[in-house]
């Protein structure tokens, strides 16, 4: 058995984390992989905020979706918000501040059949959304990032989350990270547990 990729730890450590009846995030809902794995985890009663900022992104989010809900597959209710994730503290309702249990990023670019990956993630924008996740989380909670330093302007955008990361104070929020050694534009994965 191989070590396990950055989205199955990403998974794996998420799935520890969330318990039906939550409230997540998808800060970056891409083709719906995130979204839809954060939906089973909260089941019926829970609740998930996806951001994107490409209509083709929640496009694809809301197919899938449907066909897990068609296949008889017990989800959460799940918004679909054509926002950048910069403006999740203003989007997600001021009732599930600090309640939040997880919140997922994928960084990059939309990885799907004519989308323009010259339209990636930003540094400024990405940070901003770090800290209001960050913010949003109850303690315990669970803020997981993977890293695309491959693709131009993805070393540019891991250079300033690694510079966030290290900069927290670990007494309210503990942050870890797993890359493979050898293959340095690999993806990888930051994650951070609030602490209080």
């Amino acid at each position: 058995m191989g070590l396990l990729s950055v989205l199955s730890l990403a998974h794996k450590w998420t799935a520890e984390r969330v318990q039906p009846g939550d409230a997540v995030i998808d800060a970056t809902a891409g083709n719906g992989v995130d979204t839809l794995f954060l939906c089973e985890l909260a089941g019926p009663k829970g609740q998930v905020y996806a951001f994107d900022i490409q209509e083709q992104a929640l496009r694809n989010t809301q197919r899938r979706l449907e066909r897990a809900r068609q296949e008889g597959r017990r989800i959460a209710p799940a918004e679909l918000l054509l926002l950048s994730h910069d403006q999740m503290v203003q989007a997600v309702p001021e009732h599930q501040h600090g309640r939040i249990a997880a919140a997922l990023f994928n960084l990059g670019y939309l990885p799907a059949p004519g989308a323009d990956p010259s339209l990636i993630t930003k540094p400024e924008t990405t940070i901003t959304a770090l800290e209001s996740a960050l913010a949003l989380l109850r303690p315990g909670g669970l803020l997981s990032v993977v890293l695309y330093p491959g693709h131009a302007g993805g070393d540019t955008e891991a250079a300033a989350v690694d510079n966030w990361a290290q900069q927290l104070d670990p007494q309210a929020a503990q942050a870890a990270q797993y890359r493979m050694l050898q293959k340095p534009q690999a993806p990888y994965l930051i994650a951070v547990e609030k602490r209080k």
